[in-house]
């Protein structure tokens, strides 16, 4: 990827695997679904069962050819999140609240200015995490022992 497209690449991501979206540009236009996957190195996603193409694939070793429907990933500029509260299409925007957690809420015309919640799905890890120590693992006595002393200033490097 060049400079020129770089430049062009989405720094601070509002819409998340698993938003509820509706696309407001192209054939699907008017439609809501569910984000599969977001393609942050493209600017791109993918919505369950939108904006389906058909792929030629040709046959071989272990799988079988032919002419499939699959998704095709939409622009992020085509879709955009729906409010819980109206139903209705709005942006994205990031408030405070008193405790000092951030969220996303909605805004723009029409829309309610409700917080918009995390999806459930990133709560899931993809890989789960391993339950053995594995031989790089640090071994958790060396981890929980004291290696230095406030008090008595025990455990400073001498420099």
């Amino acid at each position: 990827m060049g400079w020129k497209a770089a430049e062009k690449l989405i720094r601070h991501w509002k819409i998340l695997r698993g938003d509820n979206v509706m696309i407001i540009r192209g054939k699907d236009k008017g439609e809501t679904g569910i984000v599969k996957r977001v393609i942050r190195s493209q600017n791109r996603v993918l919505v369950e069962g939108k904006n389906l193409v058909k792929k030629h694939i040709k046959q071989g070793q272990g799988h079988e050819g032919g002419i499939f429907t699959v998704e095709a990933p939409l622009h992020v500029s085509n879709v955009q999140v729906l409010d819980p509260v109206t139903g209705k299409p709005c942006k994205v925007g990031i408030r405070y609240l008193e405790d000092g957690t951030k969220v996303r809420a909605s805004r723009g015309i029409g829309a309610s200015g409700s917080i918009i919640p995390r999806p459930e799905i990133l709560k899931i890890r993809t890989t789960p995490r391993p339950t053995v120590a594995g031989p790089k693992d640090t071994p958790m006595d060396v981890v929980l022992e004291k290696t230095y002393d406030v008090k008595t200033g025990l455990g400073m490097p001498d420099l």
